[in-house]
């Protein structure tokens, strides 16, 4: 076989697998959000509706989306209407291709692979901007300057802890992070600042993710549904599909950034233990501790109640981002003393 065909193939191949997984994910995201929702507010329907353990109600819902139309706006940008929705699947798939699922088990790999999906994350943001102009209507465009301005904002303090691990680790390649972290993960070699800027990064991926209590471009009660109120079908199932794993590559990037990625718990002395944990397999590692993180975000959703825009413009220019350049202060100054592992 001629070797660009055998590449063609194989990058064909890694394309489909991407996508299947990528979809696979989705349905248990949902699935995952609908039980979490449940037991924290004590709601019956998801425990009921869909046959046994409402089991039925996503492939349903999936169904659903699959067989809608998809209409087009008369007054709408026509071309801009339809990229938005690709552009924002766009930017969650390039990312979602970063995570180090186990040793050398990266789809996309570089020297500067963090850099690379922070600028990736960011085409979403165009595609949510465009869908609210392109449809020609005032909760879309409101919707969409809501999340674009809240979106940029909080963008700052993630780019600003994703350089204070980076500074721990000593590297911005994806793989040599979680390589850097075979001796201690980087939550406990990062000692207090960086326990504070895991805390941080969450506060701010869960804006970056659109969720609650952040997700201000979906405010129901004065939007409708925000920036994409005017899409239907699969159209509208992008946005949907992209929000979800976005909580998964946002939680998959700091397993990557704080709990070591793939690599398995030592516990200095434990040689037993530690040898028992070397069994596990890495992407069993990885998967748990990024679920570990989806659950704690979907925790913060359901427990409080949504914010007002200027609430959440407040929270990141007054506190979050002064704490977050704070924290990059103090690891800087504690690298310089040898005062990290």
């Amino acid at each position: 076989m001629p070797e660009g065909l055998a590449i063609f193939l194989e990058c064909v191949v890694v394309g489909v697998i991407i996508l299947v997984l990528y979809a696979v994910l989705a349905i248990i995201l949902i699935y995952m959000e609908r039980k979490v929702c449940a037991a924290f507010q004590c709601r019956i329907g998801p425990n009921r509706v869909g046959g046994k353990g409402g089991l039925l109600q996503v492939p349903a819902d999936v169904i659903k989306i699959l067989i809608k139309e998809v209409f087009k706006l008369k007054n709408a940008d026509q071309f801009l209407y339809g990229l938005a929705p690709f552009l924002v699947i766009l930017a969650s798939i390039l990312t979602f291709s970063c995570l180090p699922w186990h040793n050398g088990g990266e789809i996309l790999s570089m020297n500067i692979g963090i850099l690379f999906v922070l600028a990736a994350s960011s085409i979403g943001i165009l595609g949510i901007l465009l869908a609210g102009w392109s449809s020609n209507s005032k909760y879309t465009l409101i919707g969409a300057v809501r999340s674009g301005a809240m979106l940029i904002s909080y963008e700052i303090s993630i780019g600003i802890t994703v350089l204070t691990m980076v500074m721990l680790s000593g590297t911005m390649d994806i793989h040599e992070i979680v390589m850097s972290q075979a001796n201690g993960w980087n939550i406990f070699k990062g000692h207090i600042v960086a326990i504070v800027a895991f805390i941080i990064y969450l506060i701010a991926g869960n804006a970056e993710a659109n969720r609650g209590p952040f997700d201000l471009a979906e405010a129901e009660q004065e939007l409708t549904a925000g920036y994409h109120t005017e899409y239907s079908g699969m159209h509208f199932g992008f946005f949907y599909l992209a929000e979800y794993l976005n909580l998964f590559i946002t939680s998959g990037i700091a397993t990557t950034l704080f709990l070591g990625g793939w690599m398995p718990l030592h516990i200095a002395g434990l040689d037993g233990f530690n040898a028992v944990m070397d069994y596990i397999p890495g992407i069993v590692w990885f998967l748990g501790k990024t679920f570990f993180v989806v659950f704690l975000l979907m925790w913060l959703r359901w427990t409080y109640p949504r914010l007002r825009i200027d609430q959440v413009l407040t929270l990141e220019w007054k506190y979050i981002m002064p704490l977050s350049l704070l924290v990059m202060l103090v690891m800087a100054v504690c690298k310089v003393y040898g005062l990290v592992f």
